[in-house]
């Protein structure tokens, strides 16, 4: 089942439910992937990939807009951001642990045969796109840094 099914099979029981969190949240997810589906450089398919990177950006999007409003003492704004991040996220590809991205980026290293910092782009290139929706790019780029410096 495709990711615009899902959303639309979800948005439906978001509205039976009528939750109001998870409505904001999936409409945001189907506007974004109208958007993309749109867009003069877009063929009118999503793939797999665009699909994680839409998801991962909507994601970032309300955890950093959570983390302003943390910093400015707004948690009742801060809150509703955090559990729409959360409802997204259940639509990517669970989360691989610390070690299991350490395991990933060294394969990395060893397979194109990276020497310090100057190789961090071919490196981060690479292992963006095997870890695409299981890691945050931070912790790659983390890292990648660690490995490399």
């Amino acid at each position: 089942m495709g990711l615009e099914l899902k959303i639309t099979t979800a948005l439906k029981e978001a509205m039976k439910s009528k939750n109001q969190t998870a409505l904001t949240a999936l409409r945001a997810v189907k506007s974004a992937i109208l958007l993309h589906k749109t867009q003069k450089s877009s063929d009118g398919d999503l793939s797999h990939e665009d699909e994680m990177k839409l998801l991962q950006k909507l994601v970032k999007q309300r955890k950093d807009s959570a983390d302003i409003y943390k910093g400015q003492g707004r948690n009742d704004l801060a809150d509703p951001e955090l559990k729409e991040a959360e409802l997204i996220q259940q639509f990517l590809p669970k989360a691989l642990s610390e070690d299991e991205v350490k395991d990933v980026v060294k394969s990395v290293i060893e397979e194109i045969g990276a020497e310090g910092m100057k190789d961090m782009g071919k490196v981060m290139g690479i292992s963006t796109k095997k870890l695409m929706g299981k890691a945050d790019g931070k912790m790659i780029s983390t890292i990648v840094r660690e490995f490399l410096s």
